[in-house]
Order: C-alpha cells, then sequence, then structure tokens
C-alpha cells in the first residue's frame, strides 16, 4: 500500500511539472488580434472589403452600391457591379454624389430649378430615372431605383 501511494504521489508530481513546463510557454507567446480590420482600411477609416466607402457628401463610410444605380449606356445590360455608376442624394436633394467606376467621387450641385446637378463637364439628368452626361453624351443611366439590380435571381422575390 505504501508502494501504491509513492508511485501515485510520484505520478502527480510529475504531472504537475509537465503542465507547469507547458504553461509558461503558452503564457510566453505574444496575443495577436485575431482581426485584420485595421489592415483593410482606408486613409478615412472605411472597411473596403465589406464594401464600405468615404462619403464626400455625408462625411461618413457608406457602401455606395446602395445608391442609385446608373448602367453604363454602351454596356446597359451589365450585371458587372464594378462598371455602374452609383448615386447618393443629400438630404435636401441639392447635391449628388456621383461614385464613378473608378471609385472617385464628385459632388455635384443641382444647377436653380432645373432637375439636373451639374460638376464641370458632368451633368446628372433626372429623365425617366436618371442619365449621367459627361460633355453632352450620356455615359451612364438607370431607372431611379435605389439599390443594385439582380437579374436571373432563382428566388421569385428576387433575393439570394
Amino acid at each position: 500500500m505504501k508502494n501504491l501511494l509513492l508511485l501515485f504521489a510520484m505520478i502527480s508530481i510529475m504531472i504537475s511539472c509537465k503542465q507547469n513546463d507547458i504553461t509558461p510557454e503558452v503564457a510566453s507567446v505574444p496575443h495577436k488580434d485575431s482581426t485584420i480590420v485595421d489592415v483593410d482600411k482606408d486613409k478615412n477609416g472605411c472597411l473596403a472589403s465589406a464594401g464600405y466607402t468615404w462619403s464626400k457628401l455625408n462625411q461618413e463610410c457608406v457602401k455606395a452600391f446602395t445608391g442609385i444605380q446608373l448602367n453604363p449606356t454602351d454596356n446597359a445590360t451589365t450585371e458587372d457591379e464594378t462598371l455602374c455608376t452609383y448615386v447618393l442624394f443629400n438630404e435636401n436633394a441639392d447635391k449628388a454624389e456621383i461614385f464613378l467606376p473608378d471609385e472617385k467621387s464628385f459632388i455635384a450641385t443641382k444647377s436653380g430649378q432645373t432637375k439636373s446637378w451639374i460638376y464641370n463637364d458632368y451633368q446628372l439628368i433626372a429623365h425617366n430615372g436618371y442619365e449621367l452626361k459627361k460633355a453632352g453624351v450620356i455615359v451612364f443611366s438607370g431607372d431611379g431605383e435605389i439599390g443594385n439590380k439582380v437579374s436571373g435571381s432563382d428566388n421569385p422575390d428576387g433575393q439570394e
């Protein structure tokens, strides 16, 4: 019985020593943040991988593709959202931020009582939806509905 107790004590000591040997190594491993959020933020703190971009008009991170989608006139049926332009208006609708496919945006201002917003040689016109002209030529147009369009969906309500 005495030998059994001695054996049990030695096994207990060995197990506890082995755990102590492992524990300091684990504890000394520097903890890394499991998120990579800071790596993917732009200069304004917007999370690009989640679809956010900085809005000059609203002064906050927005998802531009939730605005009014305008398709390129030379490829009007495209489902490639990266080729489309998106429009977001301010609260009074007297200014429109236009996000071009190259991810640059500009703010167009409503001119008088007309239904158009102007920035340099760009003109956004409310006409059967919206048309974006550059130097008098329509380069983008859309039906004026908010959000990206999904066609060919298997779901009857159009959601994925």
